[in-house]
């Protein structure tokens, strides 16, 4: 008996201050012209590896990225078609480095695009849902992932780094106090730069030293 399954990818990246997901307009039914997470069927003796590398390659038009399982979705009404499992991968992608990439080479789907987390659309099939728990997956392992780095550029303000933080919480942290965790935290490097070409007061530029990082998370 033939399995029908799907991929879907939830790929974060962060710009203009805010977490931002990649999401494709549909040009095929069910859900015409509505907005989804890049995903589609694997085909038949494709290995699950290669699905996912296909359908991002296909959707999105990105190559070589990890991609992270996030789990399986098995909702009775979640296709119209009946009940077709999707199995759902996460990524978090600098957003300079695929700017000039992110274009769909099917005619599946109609154009990708970034949206700012806050400001979704409405999405096909239950791909809220499965937005929802990777925000959920993202909070819960803040403190010792290097997700929030990931999505920073190599040099960054600490203003972005809050930015990025408020983003995956949900929430307003103060300023002092997020601050002076991050200072006594210790994996931060301060760089004898600051920022460029901006309009207001520059800020002091920062890199990330996951070597301190890691080593602080394997004596936790």
């Amino acid at each position: 008996m033939q399995t029908h399954f799907t991929i879907d990818c939830v790929i974060y990246s962060f710009n203009e201050g805010k977490l931002q997901l990649l999401l494709t307009e549909r040009n095929v039914y069910p859900y015409k012209d509505w907005w989804a997470l890049p995903g589609f069927f694997a085909q038949k003796g494709e290995e699950m590896e290669d699905a996912v590398k296909r359908i991002l390659y296909e959707h999105t038009g990105l190559k070589d990225v990890f991609m992270e399982q996030l789990g399986a979705f098995a909702g009775v009404k979640r296709h119209p078609e009946g009940r077709i499992l999707t199995v759902a991968f996460s990524t978090i992608v600098k957003y300079e480095d695929v700017k000039s990439k992110i274009k769909p080479m099917t005619s599946y789907m109609r154009q990708a695009k970034w949206f700012a987390i806050d400001q979704l659309p409405d999405l096909a099939f239950d791909h809220a849902q499965i937005v929802q728990q990777s925000l959920q997956k993202l909070k819960h392992t803040i403190n010792y992932s290097t997700a929030v780095y990931e999505l920073l550029p190599e040099k960054f303000t600490l203003t972005q780094l809050q930015q990025v933080y408020e983003a995956i919480l949900g929430k307003t942290l103060d300023k002092r106090n997020f601050r002076k965790k991050i200072a006594n935290a210790g994996f931060l490097k301060e760089l004898p730069e600051v920022q460029k070409g901006v309009s207001y007061r520059a800020a002091r530029l920062y890199k990330f030293d996951k070597r301190k990082f890691q080593k602080q998370i394997s004596i936790m």
